[in-house]
């Protein structure tokens, strides 16, 4: 091992609602919030940090030419339910696959439009 994970940084528009966002989504707390920065965690995990970025230009997944460039696997025991409570916080669908009932996930965009997935495996 080289080194150990300590942050992943997202780029956005606006760094306190999407950690406000996240902080809900994983139940970490909002740790820093400043004009052009944010973060959460819980002294468990990585932290997760959001870094204002003026014009940010969103992932449009698929869209190759605005690409994911990366995305959280998120593991939820109701999809249901998770589906209700994110949609709530201003996620959006883009996609869903329901292809094998013992795993089911959902392809998503957080407010800032990061694709994000939510995964219920039996």
């Amino acid at each position: 091992m080289i080194g150990r994970l300590r942050a992943v940084t997202l780029d956005c528009p606006d760094p306190g609602a999407l950690a406000d966002f996240y902080s809900e989504l994983l139940g970490m707390p909002v740790t820093r919030r400043d004009h052009d920065w944010a973060g959460i965690g819980d002294g468990t995990r990585p932290v997760i940090d959001f870094q204002r970025v003026e014009d940010h230009r969103a992932p449009d997944w698929p869209d190759p030419d605005r690409p994911q460039q990366m995305h959280f696997e998120i593991r939820v025991e109701d999809i249901g339910v998770a589906h209700e409570r994110v949609t709530a916080l201003g996620a959006r669908l883009l996609a869903v696959s329901e292809e094998r009932p013992d795993n089911l996930y959902r392809v998503y965009a957080d407010p800032a439009g990061h694709p994000f997935c939510l995964e219920f495996t039996a």
